[in-house]
């Protein structure tokens, strides 16, 4: 992770993409919750979560951990302290 790639307008950009998707699985689950049966909505949620996945897999790449509690590898040194954390962009 270089540290020019941390002021970059994209990662701006990337976590849009994550936040985007991941309210549409928000409100997709919610849905799901009452239309169990929906095969259209299970299969557009399954594409999301796997979109979701690598969108977030792609961001840590670039930018470091995004997710705690094991979700996420840290690099060396332990790199969580590093800001902006993904709640302050």
């Amino acid at each position: 992770m270089n540290q020019q790639a941390n002021s970059s307008p994209n990662r701006y950009r990337m976590m849009e993409s994550i936040q985007q998707v991941d309210f549409a699985l928000v409100e997709l689950t919610l849905y799901l919750d009452t239309h169990p049966q929906d095969t259209q909505a299970i299969q557009q949620f399954n594409l999301l979560a796997a979109q979701s996945h690598e969108l977030k897999n792609q961001y840590e790449q670039c930018f470091g951990p995004l997710r705690q509690y094991g979700a996420s590898f840290s690099g060396t040194p332990w790199n969580w302290k590093d800001a902006p954390w993904p709640w302050q962009l």
